[in-house]
């Protein structure tokens, strides 16, 4: 035990106190603003929950409560902490087992760049309400994780379109602020869908606080975890064997723009090295049971391929524009514009090379512009350094310096989604030098050609 080592530990029921020798952090349920219903969405399920499923989803429930309430200010270099959860599970034979331990403290450092100490003990007292099944409803055949973001969208749609009449699911994990956003790109679905039943399950994980008074970690990079874990939970219920998380293999991948976002300092959560640890883990955890694979459909493709792929499937281009993208959405802020992308973070700047790729304009409203925005600012960081970024080659070398690809991994296909990002990313700053020489009212931008750019 060191002095910076962090101690979280879940509370099964009131009484469920951790031991006094060790300053722990208590969570529990009582720890999310919404009731235990809204966040398991249990009463929307067509049939039973398997135990591990339910130990995988409060897993990643705890791992998020500790991910948001240990900050990382209080480290030594202001990122790296040491923490140690305890988790009750209804069966710890399954999860303490050396390979289980091993991929679930792999999957949680390649998410949060921490270090995890994960430890299990047996659930006691806990009510399940059972799920009441429709005998006369149809399980669904397909299961997806559903944002409202453009990737979502876009392969809800394919989805959709599809010639059969089996349902789909849609698993929303809620945004705070963006509730209505979300509602209204789901609708943009049901409404090119042929004969094919939507079905939506809306699920909420919002943090209550941990009493310190003090803002929680602004860091979530668990989050994509929870995501995942409840989907696999939905998706048992339907009897699904696949659980697809949608993200276009330009951010699954999320090459570092600078060496000072390597490995988890840029998101991870849909990486392939994340997905083989997830998988992985529960291969070693299902065991001889019928299993559940977590999979990428869009790994192959950059965003505007995405975006084109979405136009294919019915939708307009104010369909794609309605979506969210940011990965500091303004509308999260309490006094923040009501918008939904602020445009100008990396994954907004992706969003409109993306957009102008697919649809030739892009009519989005964000909160703000890279080519309005004062050029040294903080806020302008991210464009900044993707101007250093594209203005350098990319090589082979620089995809594998990083976060490792697993062993099978295509490596040309995975650098082909990526130069063709750097081309689409290279158009949005194209488009910005000719609105400079037009207008003198953009500022200036890399000078480097395409060509140069994406090489």
């Amino acid at each position: 035990m060191t002095s910076s080592q962090a101690f979280v530990w879940w509370r099964s029921h009131a009484k469920d106190t951790s031991p006094g020798d060790i300053p722990w952090l208590e969570i529990g349920e009582d720890s999310f603003q919404e009731r235990e219903r809204r966040i398991t969405g249990r009463h929307r399920l067509p049939g039973p929950v398997p135990d591990w499923a339910d130990d995988l989803f409060r897993i990643a429930r705890a791992a998020f409560l500790a991910d948001k309430y240990v900050r990382r200010a209080g480290t030594e270099d202001r990122w790296t902490r040491h923490i140690r959860l305890s988790v009750p599970v209804l069966d710890r034979d399954r999860w303490e087992s050396t390979t289980a331990l091993g991929h679930i403290t792999a999957l949680l450092e390649t998410l949060t760049s921490d270090v995890w100490e994960v430890e299990y003990r047996g659930l006691t007292q806990h009510h399940v309400e059972e799920a009441i099944p429709d005998l006369g409803a149809e399980r669904a055949s397909e299961i997806a994780l559903f944002s409202g973001g453009l990737d979502s969208l876009s392969w809800a749609a394919s989805c959709a379109r599809a010639n059969t009449t089996r349902p789909l699911l849609l698993v929303m994990f809620r945004e705070i602020g963006l509730l209505r956003l979300q509602q209204q790109v789901y609708a943009s679905v049901k409404r090119i869908a042929k004969s094919r039943e939507i079905l939506l399950l809306p699920m909420s994980q919002t943090p209550a606080g941990d009493g310190s008074g003090k803002r929680p970690e602004t860091s979530s990079r668990s989050r994509g975890l929870l995501y995942m874990a409840g989907a696999i939970r939905a998706a048992t219920a339907h009897g699904g064997t696949t659980v697809h998380v949608p993200e276009n293999g330009q951010l699954a991948l999320n090459p570092s723009l600078t060496s000072a976002r390597s490995a988890a300092c840029s998101t991870r959560s849909v990486h392939p090295w994340t997905l083989q640890h997830l998988n992985r883990l529960l291969a070693a955890v299902i065991g001889d049971e019928s299993t559940v694979e977590v999979v990428n459909p869009l790994a192959r493709l950059p965003k505007g391929e995405v975006c084109r792929a979405a136009r294919a499937s019915g939708l307009h281009p104010s369909d794609l524009e309605a979506t969210l993208s940011c990965g500091r959405p303004p509308a999260r802020r309490r006094h923040g514009p009501r918008l939904a992308n602020c445009g100008i973070c990396f994954p907004c700047l992706v969003r409109r090379s993306s957009l102008l790729h697919a649809n030739g304009t892009d009519h989005t409203p964000y909160a703000a512009s890279p080519w309005t925005e004062d050029p040294e600012s903080q806020r302008m960081a991210d464009w900044r350094a993707l101007q250093r970024w594209l203005h350098r080659p990319y090589s082979m070398a620089d995809l594998l310096a990083d976060t490792p690809l697993p062993q099978g991994t295509d490596r040309r296909a995975a650098l082909d989604v990526l130069t063709k990002g750097r081309k689409e990313l290279s158009q949005l700053l194209s488009e910005t030098r000719s609105a400079d020489h037009e207008s003198g009212s953009v500022p200036t931008t890399c000078s480097a050609s395409a060509s140069t750019c994406c090489s």
